[in-house]
């Protein structure tokens, strides 16, 4: 791996972690483009996550140490109880879901679905509630649209946006707990590939090189800081409907290379 590719790498993945275009599928498509797999692919995804965990932290600090301070108030307990239906999906379909991303079949439906539920979000998201007025069903219903996220090509923070907006969550709330409840999300994510990569007989570090490493985890890190901030912004000023028509045009992409391009692009099923 390049220096070059493990910047992209990782401005991919910060950009794409926290904007509502599916982080998973964007790094389906560029580490296929780029050659990489395996033990490789799976190391550097450990790397990047650990990029956009320090990036949530640095936008949510405050919050974060609030809660370590206070772990029994409703932000915490909500944010474990929307964690719930994540893990439960993750592990009743793993290898179904492993299928998928290895064969690259559901990354054009997957991006048009995700188009299709920020469309709707935008439409009929306009409530008040707060964390005071949240209700544990909130948080399952938004931890289930979480786990639909575990496919290829569907946004986590677009479907847990919309699904909070959907429920009445007030915008800047609900783009908040979106933001929060990556952070185990994320941290599940990096401990299942440490599994994985554990599992091999090398950790594919040095085929990487500790440069790239770095390179990575710092773009992932920077761009998904300007990446939060820009989404709290649009989700505020109602403004999703830009992202939906991108992943809309490349869901479309995406299902016509495949149908009409499959020697060219065999990688996507």
């Amino acid at each position: 791996m390049t220096i070059f590719e493990a910047v992209v790498l990782g401005i991919i993945q910060g950009l794409t972690e926290f904007l509502p275009v599916s982080s998973s599928g964007h790094l389906v498509l560029f580490q296929k483009l780029f050659g990489i797999g395996g033990e490789m692919a799976l190391t550097f995804d450990v790397a990047l996550h650990v990029g956009t965990l320090l990036a949530v932290f640095a936008v949510y600090w405050i919050k974060v140490w609030d809660m370590i301070k206070h772990p029994l108030s409703r932000l915490p307990l909500y944010l474990v109880l929307g964690t719930v239906p994540t893990a439960i999906i993750g592990f009743l379909f793993k290898d179904a879901i492993e299928g998928y991303y290895a064969s690259g079949s559901l990354l054009g439906p997957g991006f048009i679905f995700t188009g299709l539920v920020l469309l709707g979000a935008e439409r009929i998201g306009n409530g008040r509630k707060d964390i005071k007025e949240m209700k544990p069903t909130d948080a399952l219903l938004i931890g289930t649209g979480q786990g639909l996220a575990l496919l290829p090509g569907i946004s986590r923070s677009g479907t847990t946006i919309s699904s909070g907006l959907a429920l009445g969550l007030e915008r800047g709330f609900a783009a908040d707990y979106a933001f929060l409840l990556s952070i185990p999300a994320i941290l599940g994510g990096a401990f299942l590939d440490v599994l994985d990569v554990l599992k091999g007989e090398t950790v594919a570090i040095e085929s990487i090189g500790i440069i790239q490493l770095v390179a990575g985890v710092a773009a992932a890190a920077a761009t998904g800081f300007l990446a939060i901030k820009v989404m709290l912004s649009a989700v505020r000023k109602m403004k999703l409907r830009y992202f939906a028509w991108y992943v809309l045009v490349l869901g479309i992409l995406v299902i016509t290379a495949r149908i009409f391009f499959r020697e060219q692009f065999p990688w996507l099923g």
